[in-house]
């Protein structure tokens, strides 16, 4: 990684910027560790998953004193906790994280430079058919989860593929030159899948898409432009519609027959409740941006927990941390009578001294492993084993790149994989590390072996074509 000098006079002059303009010092810090990360994080290969996944992370740590200096409005945790040292605690802990990435990449012994490469793994076709089983199986993948819960993290993991069709979909719809209109058709049938189940599927569809176009952004092609700005307003647009129908349609998804197999009877009553939310007042969607911002911003509760810890609850000297370990190297597929751990929810009662709704309520509340690497350890050695975990996704993405020769099962694979594991900052030690262990064992093994099988078949092909160039004499290897 190097700083360039008007790298960092920008970033300088960025961070003074926003210091005079909003005369806030908290802001102006958050700023710096979001320049600062993402240059950490920034690769060399064309991808811009780590950088995309450090901006999401860094999002949900300071969402909240950016909508104030925009808007001037305020979300509860700036009245109702003494949100700034959890503020302070959330930037670190990106900033931990940057720089274990950067550390990990860099301290991977260098592999050969001679590494045979294959861009193609498949042609069109054969990718838009997978895509379209993969994903009429979607459905049945997730039926088989909820059924089999202990082979439960296979089968979630195993679906994810599907998301890595549509990217490689997604990216071949791009070059060489964009077809806009049928990726448009593409996002909004997985968009309208997305605002259709209970969670927000549509999220990750849109960020795929952004992340293909930015592999052939063109800062002097006007239509990239257009096109970067219709995906920003669309997500922020979605976004804002999903958090104001989010509570009808989840009660009508839980209480009216047929409502979870039947996708039209879903799609009618996202109709209807879309149509209540655009009719509704100025105040209203006001309110509903507050809420998104409230739900994004991760800081409450974890505030609270600082207020208490250690004063009226003592630090848990590494039992959170050393039970999500434990929980995540016996998988339940080999463990089926393994205990659950402790929900979120009930942490947040523990810690943060506030009653939320929980397992009772078929709900939990997000704590995040920020709040759990406070509790355990405290102020600095609570940032360790955020940076420890850096390290190990750092080697992992390097690694996992040269083990893989196809370039696209690797762009795949690599973008799928880390965005899942890095982006969300509100993760407890265990969803985090039990979601990023799921990825390398259950997929990024599967499709190191595959990538093998490929690449023997491409070399055999190739032997079989120019048998002269394989001999003996002169040996060769697919470049």
């Amino acid at each position: 990684m190097r700083l360039s000098f008007s790298e960092g006079v920008s970033g300088l002059a960025a961070c003074a910027a926003v210091g005079l303009i909003t005369e806030d010092l908290l802001l102006t810090l958050a700023v710096f560790v979001l320049l600062a990360g993402v240059k950490l994080v920034w690769t060399d290969d064309g991808l811009f998953v780590l950088p995309a996944a450090y901006v999401f992370h860094w999002v949900e740590t300071s969402i909240g004193l950016v909508y104030k200096a925009l808007f001037g409005r305020e979300v509860p945790a700036f009245n109702s906790s003494n949100y700034q040292p959890m503020v302070l605690i959330a930037l670190g802990c990106c900033l931990a994280l940057a720089v274990g990435v950067r550390l990990g990449m860099t301290l991977m012994p260098k592999g050969p430079e001679d590494k045979p490469r294959l861009e193609y793994a498949f042609s069109f076709g054969l990718l838009a058919v997978a895509y379209v089983v993969a994903t009429s199986l979607e459905g049945t993948l997730v039926t088989l989860a909820a059924d089999y819960p202990s082979v439960r993290q296979i089968i979630v993991t195993a679906d994810t593929a599907r998301l890595g069709l549509l990217f490689l979909v997604l990216r071949r719809l791009l070059h060489p030159t964009p077809r806009w209109a049928i990726i448009a058709g593409v996002l909004a049938v997985e968009v309208a899948m997305g605002i259709t189940g209970f969670f927000a599927g549509f999220r990750e569809p849109l960020v795929l898409a952004a992340l293909a176009l930015f592999e052939i952004f063109d800062r002097t092609n006007t239509r990239h432009w257009f096109a970067m700005a219709v995906a920003t307003v669309g997500a922020v647009a979605i976004g804002l519609l999903w958090m104001g129908i989010r509570g009808e349609y989840r009660r009508n998804y839980i209480q009216i027959d047929n409502f979870q197999t039947s996708r039209s009877a879903r799609l009618q009553n996202v109709r209807t409740l879309s149509l209540d939310f655009l009719n509704a007042d100025r105040d209203s969607t006001w309110e509903t941006a507050d809420k998104l911002v409230d739900r994004m911003w991760t800081i409450y509760y974890p505030a609270l927990a600082v207020e208490r810890v250690p004063s009226h609850v003592r630090h848990t000297d590494g039992e959170i941390l050393s039970a999500a370990l434990v929980h995540i190297v016996t998988p339940r597929v080999f463990f089926p009578s393994k205990p659950e751990l402790q929900s979120d929810s009930e942490k947040v009662r523990k810690y943060a001294g506030v009653m939320v709704a929980g397992a009772e309520q078929n709900t939990s509340i997000a704590f995040g492993y920020a709040a759990e690497a406070y509790v355990d350890f405290g102020v600095p050695l609570m940032f360790v084993p955020v940076f420890a975990f850096g390290l190990a996704m750092g080697a992992l993405y390097v690694l996992f790149n040269r083990l893989i020769f196809h370039h696209e099962l690797f762009v795949a694979f690599g973008t799928i994989a880390f965005w899942i594991s890095l982006y969300l900052f509100e993760r407890s030690w265990a969803t985090l590390l039990g979601i990023a262990l799921g990825m390398m064992i259950y997929l990024g093994v599967p499709v190191v072996f595959f990538d093998r099988y490929l690449f023997a078949a491409a070399l055999r092909r190739q032997r079989a074509a120019e048998p002269l160039l394989y001999s003996d004499e002169h040996p060769s290897s697919v470049a």
